[in-house]
């Protein structure tokens, strides 16, 4: 994932103002929504101002990109303490159902090849 690992690093849907499942639609128009707002010619001499609107363009160029993105909800910021139950649920309901057997089996992986490379064998 880009970005400096010394600063903290932000929760990108929470800067985009978006549900952790949201469209790419959804992502463009906040996108476009907060980067209309808090754009520098609209804040002049403001350094908070420039601030945001980079944390609103480095989130976009994440979520925007499908690959990008899962590679963040993958590898993204886990600070539980900092979610509400329902946002903790909304952000992780793929892991958890993924988890819970719904989308991968409870094999290793080096078993499920080695079951299948016998399977092929065997014919």
């Amino acid at each position: 994932m880009e970005g400096n690992h010394n600063s903290i690093q932000k929760d990108y849907y929470k800067v985009l103002e978006v549900d952790y499942d949201a469209t790419e639609e959804n992502i463009r128009l906040n996108y476009l929504r907060l980067a209309l707002k808090w754009h520098p010619d609209k804040h002049k001499g403001d350094s908070a101002a420039t601030v945001k609107f980079q944390e609103i363009n480095a989130a976009y160029k994440v979520l925007s990109d499908p690959a990008k993105r899962l590679d963040y909800d993958l590898t993204g910021i886990y600070e539980i303490d900092k979610y509400t139950l329902r946002e903790y649920l909304a952000r992780f309901k793929g892991m958890i159902l993924t988890c819970n057997g719904l989308g991968i089996s409870h094999l290793p992986i080096w078993t499920q090849q080695l079951t299948e490379t016998n399977e092929l064998s065997d014919k």
